[in-house]
């Protein structure tokens, strides 16, 4: 059954009150006119409840904006999603094009701080991914018995000669009436060689969700975040609070390791009560067994990010130092599933 309006729907009962489904949500693609995004490929998702995001198949598959009933759920910067072919690699050069939004992509061989790889060559910022336009891309919906699925698919790759070659399908999902989406994803190395694999999550909460009083809550003991370096250390002991814009801030990031449920999920939100509203993010740690949380929040740059991921966010050099980073082997295959929505307090 379709929860809208207050009440519960039979696929017939809706299809005699609309015309289209598109009445009353759907999913649509579209092309920004305009400035520096223009021309990049977007696909527009409402679901009836008040919960519309939208996909972008020419940025690495992300999410861009989301609203809530007419209120905003993340950041935006001032970029705009800006086109692939701006992407400039060097040293922190990808936040040049960070628009922020719901959920960025970083990976698939690189991801957190600038870094080196084994044979000493240059790593930028959170890799490439974000910046990989895809092919293969089916925007639609379909009704499942009484329900009306809407998704947003397509595949990147991340390739070069004498490199890695290695494919990132995603399929970004919701249903009709619900306020939470889904991401599934299989990354896939189609190379020869085996690969560095790095994958994070880069979930961006922003006002009104975050003010002066909002929380980071969790389903699992995490009393002990670790930072991610000297500066963030004053950042442990007060992790799950926020305040409001605070001029000179630099950023403070912490490492979560979270444990999962009994149904295998960790779930971590960003709460504001007297909103009555949180954004939470939900991620098996089987697969992705960290979580990054960075708290920016200075003016303008007032962001939150709550970032399942499978490496420790300090860049592929750090973690092949330290034992941690994974590889993919040969026509090996990992699958990758997110959670991200609204929580009405």
């Amino acid at each position: 059954m379709t929860r809208l309006f207050g009440q519960d729907w039979t696929r017939a009962a809706l299809l005699e009150r609309v015309g289209d489904v598109s009445q009353v949500g759907g999913a649509r693609l579209i092309r920004f006119a305009e400035g520096p995004e223009s021309g990049v490929l977007a696909a527009q998702i409402r679901t009836g409840s008040g919960f519309a995001f939208t996909v972008l198949p020419d940025r690495g598959m992300d999410i861009g904006y989301a609203e809530y009933r007419g209120m905003p759920l993340c950041w935006r910067s001032a970029t705009g999603e800006i086109q692939a072919a701006m992407y400039e690699p060097e040293e922190q050069g990808w936040l040049r094009g960070f628009s922020g939004g719901l959920m960025a992509t970083c990976g698939l061989t690189q991801a957190g701080w600038v870094s080196t790889a084994e044979d000493g060559s240059a790593l930028g910022l959170h890799g490439r991914a974000s910046y990989l336009q895809a092919r293969g891309v089916h925007v639609d919906g379909a009704w499942d018995g009484d329900d009306y699925v809407m998704w947003a698919q397509g595949k990147t790759r991340q390739t070069v000669p004498y490199g890695e070659n290695v494919q990132l399908t995603r399929r970004v999902w919701a249903r009709l009436g619900e306020n939470r989406l889904f991401v599934d994803d299989v990354v896939e190395n189609l190379g020869h060689e085996r690969v560095p694999h790095m994958l994070a999550y880069h979930v961006n909460g922003g006002f009104p969700i975050l003010d002066a009083g909002s929380e980071l809550v969790t389903t699992f003991p995490s009393t002990n975040p670790q930072p991610m370096s000297e500066d963030s250390i004053d950042a442990v002991d007060d992790y799950q609070t926020y305040r409001g814009p605070q001029p000179g801030w630099s950023a403070r990031v912490l490492l979560h390791r979270p444990t999962p449920d009994a149904d295998g999920w960790a779930q971590t939100a960003l709460v504001n009560r007297n909103l009555g509203l949180g954004l939470y993010v939900k991620q098996r740690p089987e697969q992705l067994p960290f979580l990054w949380q960075w708290k920016q929040t200075g003016q303008g740059t007032y962001v939150t990010g709550i970032e399942p991921a499978n490496c420790t966010g300090r860049g592929q050099a750090d973690d092949r130092a330290n034992g941690t980073l994974q590889f993919l082997e040969p026509g090996e295959r990992r699958t990758y599933n997110v959670e991200i929505g609204v929580l009405e307090l």
